[in-house]
């Protein structure tokens, strides 16, 4: 999911709170883009900290006063994990015993007057400095507050200094209260779009390869001996990754995703020794990735389209091939990106119920190829047949065939290689002599995150099926 900041204090300052202040007002938040039952179980102690770790689990990074906020949005290491703010207007400053290492706190009193008009308005103070300071995009923060009193105050603020006001997903109220739920939802909508999902998935994947030893390397077994790379050309080969997206989401997001898609791929190109691991059988999915930088530096215009669901199934395949590590579990960054095929996805149960149509799928290729070669009156315009199912789909890009320039079919090919590249096929010898094309049967399941990628890319391999 995408990542919030979320400064709320649940009416700290209030001698009296309800007694289900924190639930309820997590939920009139969040309460649409989380799970009501796991929400009502994991606060049923209504313990703001307990709220802390759950949020976090989520990737709300829930904050309770203003030194917290500071301490979070002025670390670098710390703003990077966001991409959202959802801001209280009023706050306590810290909290008893909290420490002010960097003595943030004294210099903004002073500034503001007293401790009592900086907690009136915090929220401003946190505002200004993502926006103006920081960079922040302004429309990637929402101002929501149970506290509608400070409102005129805070707009004064907002005037005094010239600036204009907050944006929300209501034009008429810059500043939205927690029974704005509508227009919460609104606002929350836009943040959790495919971009910024993609894009929080690319980044947490690239802190993770980061983080993966040199041992765990495995692209080199796929190089010639002369060519493997050093291990800091991994590390800036991964910050480039991390950072090509930007924070505000493009006018012009397709040739943003056409250029991730070949700086992605382009380590690709020297990669010769592609074959079978039996100590690593995820191995041959690296077909994937060294037909993806054929295709697009030969003909990039097939990737002139490519959505979200695309980019994330390469950058998934991408790093599990680059790494050999024990874990196939699902890792955080995968959990974000197979996000974005929730609404296509097949249950485990619906996948296992499956026959799934491999051989179909191959020799649907090879009839293409086929009709196609006897469509064709000049000899120069026919496509090489091959056995491999990677090997034949290349066949078509290197060809003069009109067929190389379908996206569609381009796409629909890189889904279905990850099932043919580890359902390979072979020639089976019958008892009469004859031969057929059979296929090795994969247990997807013996990888959790093969199994996850499989029922979520099920659709888009097999659209008919």
């Amino acid at each position: 999911m995408t990542h919030f900041l979320w400064v709320e204090d649940f009416n700290a300052s209030e001698d009296k709170r309800p007694d289900n202040i924190i639930s309820s007002t997590v939920k009139s938040v969040f309460g649409s883009v989380l799970d009501e039952k796991e929400l009502r179980e994991q606060l049923k102690k209504e313990d703001e900290y307990d709220a802390q770790d759950f949020l976090a689990r989520k990737g709300i990074f829930l904050k309770l006063n203003l030194l917290e906020a500071l301490q979070f949005i002025r670390n670098p290491d710390e703003l990077v994990k966001i991409d959202f703010v959802v801001l209280d207007v009023d706050m306590p400053l810290c909290r008893d015993g909290q420490k002010d290492g960097k003595n943030y706190l004294p210099s903004l009193i002073e500034q503001y007057g007293s401790a009592d008009d900086l907690r009136k308005i915090a929220g401003y103070q946190i505002y200004t400095e993502l926006v103006i300071e920081l960079g922040f995009p302004k429309s990637h923060i929402l101002f929501c507050s149970n506290h509608a009193t400070y409102f005129d105050e805070l707009k004064k603020k907002f005037t005094d200094a010239k600036l204009k006001p907050p944006l929300s997903s209501n034009p008429d109220k810059p500043f939205l209260k927690k029974e704005d739920a509508d227009d919460i939802n609104q606002w929350l909508h836009r943040a959790i779009c495919d971009y910024f999902v993609l894009r929080r998935g690319i980044i947490e994947g690239c802190r993770y390869a980061k983080s993966l030893s040199k041992e765990s390397f495995y692209f080199d077994n796929f190089m010639p001996k002369k060519n493997g790379m050093q291990y800091e050309e991994i590390i800036s080969y991964f910050e480039i990754l991390e950072n090509f997206l930007p924070l505000r989401q493009p006018e012009n997001k397709l040739a943003i995703y056409k250029l991730f898609v070949r700086t992605l791929s382009h380590e690709w190109e020297a990669a010769k020794n592609i074959k079978p691991d039996k100590e690593k059988s995820d191995a041959v999915l690296a077909w994937i990735m060294r037909n993806t930088r054929h295709w697009i530096t030969h003909n990039s215009s097939l990737f002139s389209d490519a959505d979200e669901q695309l980019i994330a199934f390469l950058f998934m395949v991408n790093l599990r091939v680059m790494f050999s590590y024990a874990d196939y579990s699902i890792q955080n960054y995968e959990s974000i990106l197979l996000k974005l095929f929730d609404n296509e996805s097949l249950s485990k149960e619906e996948l296992e119920e499956k026959c799934i149509p491999v051989s179909e799928a191959y020799l649907a290729l090879r009839n293409i190829i086929r009709d196609e070669n006897q469509n064709q009156q000049c000899k120069n315009l026919n496509i090489e047949e091959a056995f491999y199912f990677n090997e034949m789909a290349n066949n078509v890009q290197l060809s003069s065939s009109a067929l190389r320039n379908d996206k569609n079919l381009f796409t629909k090919l890189l889904y279905q290689m990850f099932w043919l590249t580890t359902c390979n096929p072979f020639v089976d010898r019958k008892n009469n002599n004859s031969l057929e094309i059979k296929f090795w049967n994969f247990n997807y399941s013996a990888k959790p995150y093969m199994l996850e990628i499989a029922r979520s890319i099920y659709h888009r391999s097999f659209p008919k099926a």
